[in-house]
């Protein structure tokens, strides 16, 4: 089966008057062989459904239809949803029963979208993030993520406690499963290429970390200390808890007052969430 080209997509854009959108970070790609390979790097179940968020114009779509995927693609821009099942129809017209286009924000899609097994996508780089950890949160579903986004981004979100871009997305993005970077992309590849180098990272989902506190509430606690990150973990839980209950919690959880939050791993965020709930009780939010 033919995937688009370099050639095809100006025209899909040029055919539709579509120019791709910096607002909304898109950057088409037009490398039949990259998008292969990322369909081969997610390593899916056969005819696993997929979600795919900002699909375009299409490139990725075909890829995973291709590979015998049925896909609902979740778009914002109403123009490109409504292009993409015609850019299906005339490209893979046998393929085109197994997609399902639904227009609207990713930040807002929940159970509603149906069971995907797999999100696979090209995010928009400017809400990559959020998007990711919002899917991971509301698609009990997923087993497994291939997203491309931008390879600082990427670095991010597969970093070791320790390393120097280790922060919020390392943390909660560890709490859904293994992260791990498994690629790059060139700019190359895009239209519009971009300015920066892309990465692929994988998620494999596990059953989240088991905690007496909750999800949101061991996520305070990250973005608590992280919003104060050159500070010592005692100095920034003591101006929101107190010095006592700052220092019963820590104790309780095992953790060096002095350390720094990027010490520490998501089993610490947790013991000490637990901790600082049992000692300042509802004032965790």
């Amino acid at each position: 089966m033919k995937l688009l080209g370099a050639s095809d997509i100006r025209r899909l854009a040029r055919s539709a008057d579509v120019y791709p959108s910096k607002a909304l970070g898109q950057n088409f790609v037009v490398d039949g062989n990259t998008i292969r390979r990322i369909v081969r790097l997610a390593e899916l179940p056969a005819g696993a459904p997929v979600l795919e968020v900002g699909p375009g114009l299409g490139s990725l779509t075909l890829g995973l239809l291709e590979a015998g995927h049925p896909v609902t693609a979740v778009e914002v821009d109403p123009a490109l949803a409504r292009m993409l099942p015609d850019t299906i129809g005339q490209f893979a017209p046998q393929l085109a029963g197994s997609l399902r286009v639904v227009t609207a924000d990713a930040l807002t899609i929940d159970a509603g979208i149906g069971d995907p097994a797999a999100l696979v996508a090209n995010l928009p780089y400017n809400v990559a993030v959020p998007v990711l950890l919002h899917c991971l949160a509301e698609l009990p579903g997923l087993t497994r993520c291939l997203v491309m986004v931008q390879r600082e981004v990427a670095d991010r979100l597969a970093a070791p406690p320790g390393s120097r871009v280790y922060g919020v997305p390392s943390v909660k993005a560890a709490w859904y499963g293994e992260v791990r970077t498994v690629g790059a992309v060139p700019a190359s590849v895009f239209w519009p290429a971009p300015r920066v180098e892309s990465g692929l990272v994988r998620i494999d989902v596990r059953p989240p970390p088991v905690a007496a506190v909750s999800r949101q509430e061991v996520f305070a606690v990250v973005d608590l200390l992280f919003g104060q990150r050159r500070k010592m973990v005692r100095a920034t839980l003591a101006v929101a808890y107190g010095r006592p209950s700052a220092a019963a919690a820590l104790s309780a959880a095992g953790i060096d007052p002095a350390s720094r939050c990027e010490e520490m791993a998501l089993d610490d965020f947790c013991r000490l969430a637990e901790s600082i709930k049992a000692v300042a009780g509802p004032t965790l939010s």
